[in-house]
């Protein structure tokens, strides 16, 4: 099914220099709530209609009025930091559209939270002020290959695992990475110092492939004294909530997204 708006919502396609952006428009948003949008896809695959649509539905969960999305550069052509320089060029973007960073909302899934991570970890070590929030769904936070769940879950995941999806070999392989310390914190923000970065939801699937990288998150922004909430989702897959929206466990991680959001922007 191709890709509509809502009724009455605007959508339009556009470039910053060589970077190809998305703009969606709620009329019944709020003028003080911006949504960046940084999709998934094992920084293989580009945005399609599955993460416009999730891109929709958080607009409305967030009742932010703009909703931006990156066509940011894929591997294996374009492999780290191209992506990241990407996200950055387009938050920059709307800081330069004269939006406030405090009314910035930054959500990312699998791939796309990683690069939620590397951009604030960015943001901090340039000085340029970070968003309000970020939102991590199913986080990829570091390309090593070493964290426990990558094995007892490889075959429980019925969306990231071994025999589920081509792209449990861009992950396997770290096809982003090429060349670059798998640890190095600008690649695997779970390594950096994450001290001064803003609240962070993360939710995760206690089946899915990266558990232990949102649990390790947890733990690593705990120590950094990062306001974070962790939730994880029994026997759910990687995922769960972009593949299987109409879930019982999806719509309550949907609640929990608006909830979390109406917390900050008090």
């Amino acid at each position: 099914m191709k890709f509509e708006v809502p009724d009455g919502w605007s959508y339009r396609t556009f470039m910053v220099d060589d970077l190809k952006m998305e703009k969606v428009q709620n009329p019944s948003g709020k003028k003080d709530r911006v949504l960046l949008k940084l999709h998934g896809g094992g920084y293989v695959q580009g945005l399609h209609d599955r993460h416009r649509q999730m891109g929709v539905n958080q607009a409305v969960l967030t009742e932010a009025q703009d909703l931006y999305m990156v066509h940011y550069r894929l591997a294996p052509e374009h492999p780290f930091p191209a992506a990241l320089e990407d996200a950055v060029k387009a938050y920059n973007h709307i800081l330069a559209q004269g939006t406030k960073p405090e009314n910035i909302i930054v959500i990312g899934d699998s791939a796309g939270g990683n690069l939620t991570l590397e951009l604030a970890v960015y943001l901090k070590e340039h000085h340029i002020p970070q968003p309000k929030m970020l939102i991590l769904v199913s986080p990829l936070t570091t390309l090593a290959n070493d964290l426990p769940s990558r094995a007892y879950n490889i075959d429980q995941d019925l969306v990231l695992g071994r025999n589920a999806s081509p792209l449990y070999k861009a992950v396997e392989e770290s096809t982003y990475a090429r060349g670059t310390d798998l640890k190095d914190h600008r690649l695997s923000p779970l390594y950096a110092d994450l001290k001064g970065l803003p609240p962070m939801l993360i939710q995760a699937g206690g089946y899915e492939l990266l558990l232990d990288d949102s649990i390790e998150l947890m733990r690593k922004a705990v120590a950094d004294d990062v306001d974070v909430t962790l939730t994880v989702y029994p026997g759910m897959p990687h995922e769960f909530s972009l593949m299987m929206p109409e879930l019982d466990d999806s719509v309550a991680s949907f609640r929990e997204i608006r909830d979390f959001v109406n917390r900050q922007m008090r």
